[in-house]
Formats: C-alpha cells, structure tokens, sequence
C-alpha cells in the first residue's frame, strides 16, 4: 500500500448517539475519503458508547469504556493497525488532559475549541504541542469556507485599501428558554463553568466571530471593551455579549455573539471596511461574498469550481460548480483534508496547513478571559495577553 495515500486511522473520544458535533465531524472526515475510523471512547454511557460503536462498524475490541484506556490500548498495537488521529468532541474541560496525554503517547490531535478550560491550561498544552513531533489542530470550522479565504486574500492584496472598520456578528437563538432545565444536555455542560470555562456564550460561539475577523482582517485584535449578560434565571454564564475592540493595525470594531435572539440559528456574519471599500459575507448564504466599492457597483462573487476570479486558496476548498450549495461539512472537511494532507506529507512542525493550530487557540482564550476581565471590572479597556 502507498503511505502517502493511505487512509488516515483515526479515533473518535465523545461524539456518541445524540451528540450533535461529533457525528458532524465524522461526516466531514469521511466526505473525501481520507479517513477511516477505526476506534473510539464515545459515551461516559456504556450502553451509548457501545451502541454508537456497533452503529459506526466498530468491533467490541476498538470501543473502549473511557479515552486512558483507548490511549493505552492503541499505543500498545502494532504501528500500521493503531490509530493515527485521535479526534476530541468532548466537552470543554476534557479537552487539554486529552489532548496533553494523546501527543505525548505519538498521536496526532485534532481538537473542538476551545483548546482548553482557562489561559494557564492552554499554556502547559502549548508546551507539550511544542515539545511533540505530532500535529495539533482546531475546529474553528467557519475558517474553512472558500470565501472566508477569498475575503482574506482580497483584504491582503489591498482590494479594499486599508482596513478601518470590522464588524461580526454571531446571534442564535436556541437558548432563549430555559432548554438546560428541560433536560438538554448540550445547554447543560455549557453553563456549568467546571466543564465550560469563564465563557458561556462568548466561549461557545464569541471565538468563532473573533476568529473569523481577525483572519479575514488579517490583523490581531489587541483590546475590548465588552459587556456580558444572562437573561434566564438560574443561569450561571453569559448568554449575551457585546463589544468594541481595537486591532493591531489601527482598525477598531464591534462584535455582537448572543444565545438569546429568538428565531435565530447561525447567522454568523462579517462585514469588513477599507478606505477603497468593503467586504460582506454571511455563514447561512456561505457561496456569496459581496463586494462594495467607492466608485463601481455593487458585486457579488460566487463560488464555484473553475469560476476564475477566485483565488488558488479559495478555489482548492471547492468541489462542486456554481449553482450547487457547499456548506458547513464542507467547510469542517476542508479542515480535515489539509489536515490529512499534512500528516501523509510529513509536515515539520506542530501546525498543519490551512488549519487553526494551538495559536489560534491561545489567542481564543485570551480573547475569553480579556472580555470577562473587561466585563467584571473597572478598566474602559482590556489588552488580550496571550503569556501573562
């Protein structure tokens, strides 16, 4: 068998039946055919882990009752039958301990954010990255969609001049009722701030819209000044948060990521403005990116394989001509696919090409810690520090 076109043997620790994000990131691990799942610790719940197993193909044998057992387990077979990756879609505080003892016993790491429950976390994480020869990466999914890279590369070449204004905006709706008290499980984990961090809403769905502005803006976000909320009785973390923040490179902005705008379901959104014009792109209508100009017309660039204006990072993200929707798999399998395409390439390094690594995370968590730090205290402004 060729190794470099070999399937990738990876390994899935949570994302049991029921579990929304896990399934998402085996269907788009699966979508290019560069994977196969050949073990997992998928529940807490033994009837629910072995379930999912059998439902996935899984022999008894590779569906372990917790994630030590699995590491122990895979490290001790022979290397051409043990798992390569090992995929984590836990809740939030497993995911440092995990991903900490899975490099250190040889594996490959692809982690949902955060990388960790707090800043100091995340930093002994780093190290352990760092002090590896494995690949660490993160499911900031959004950053995978071809027009956030064609917005990115328009802002770079100067399309738009000099970036003055950023705005993104995440608003959902799901947590407008007390759904936690009723039973579910996801808004559960997500307010207990011992498996969810400081973070609520600015943890969950903040650092996608942080994350995307400062990639397509291409500059770092230095300072905010924030205000948090919680508009259900009983709720310990925010559902509701607001803010300016300045960047690097003089632009200043706002972000808006709330739970609680009824109706709502993943209108993600950025706009980005330059002195020769803005960019406009919306999470729900993933294909479009609308260009605005001082003196031309409005236009709007579609995706699509083969459409030319498109630039050579946009355009290898693609798989289907225009017309034909590509949407959030999609997105989360082109993080995939670099991913895989680092690992058979043997990339030096801890970071996989294309693909947010343990940087991106540090930066995620000092965004969280720097709005709640602005949020409880007295300060108009609070620098994002990244090594206290």
């Amino acid at each position: 068998m060729n190794v470099a076109t070999a399937k990738i043997r990876m390994g899935f620790v949570g994302g049991g039946e029921g579990a929304f994000i896990g399934k998402a990131h085996r269907q788009a691990a699966g979508l290019d055919g560069r994977f196969e799942l050949v073990c997992g610790a998928f529940s807490r719940d033994a009837r629910n882990n072995q379930d999912t197993g059998a439902a996935l193909g899984l022999s008894a044998s590779r569906c372990y009752s917790d994630w030590q057992q699995m590491l122990d387990s895979e490290h001790a077979l022979p290397a051409d039958q043990r798992m390569e990756l090992l995929v984590i879609v836990t809740p939030n505080h497993l995911h440092a301990p995990i991903a900490s003892q899975a490099l250190s016993a040889g594996f490959h790491v692809f982690s949902e954010k955060p990388a960790a429950l707090n800043l100091s976390e995340l930093l002994a994480l780093k190290a352990v990255v760092k002090s590896s020869d494995r690949l660490y990466g993160l499911a900031h999914t959004y950053l995978g969609y071809p027009m956030v890279w064609q917005a990115r590369k328009m802002v770079r070449t100067g399309v738009i001049g000099a970036v003055r204004k950023v705005i993104v905006e995440y608003p959902q709706g799901w947590l407008s009722r007390d759904v936690a008290g009723q039973g579910n499980k996801q808004a559960s984990w997500r307010d207990q701030p011992e498996q969810s961090g400081l973070g609520g809403c600015i943890g969950d769905i903040g650092t996608h819209a942080f994350s995307l502005a400062e990639f397509v803006a291409d500059q770092p976000i230095e300072q905010v000044c924030a205000t948090l909320g919680s508009h259900i009785a009983g709720r310990q973390l925010d559902d509701d948060a607001a803010m300016l923040f300045k960047m690097a490179a003089g632009a200043s902005g706002v972000l808006i990521a709330s739970q609680v705008c009824a109706g709502e379901e993943n209108p993600l959104k950025i706009r980005v403005y330059g002195d020769k014009g803005g960019l406009e792109w919306r999470q729900e209508e993933p294909a479009s990116l609308i260009h605005r100009s001082l003196d031309q017309p409005l236009s709007i660039l579609r995706s699509g394989v083969g459409q030319p204006w498109l630039c050579e990072a946009a355009s290898q993200r693609m798989r289907l001509p225009a017309g034909h929707p590509e949407g959030y798999l999609e997105a989360m399998a082109n993080l995939y696919g670099d991913f895989a395409t680092a690992i058979r390439s043997n990339v030096e390094g801890n970071d996989a090409p294309g693909v947010p690594g343990i940087d991106v995370g540090l930066r995620g968590m000092a965004f969280i810690e720097a709005v709640v730090a602005n949020h409880r205290g007295d300060a108009k402004w609070t620098e994002l520090v990244c090594n206290p």
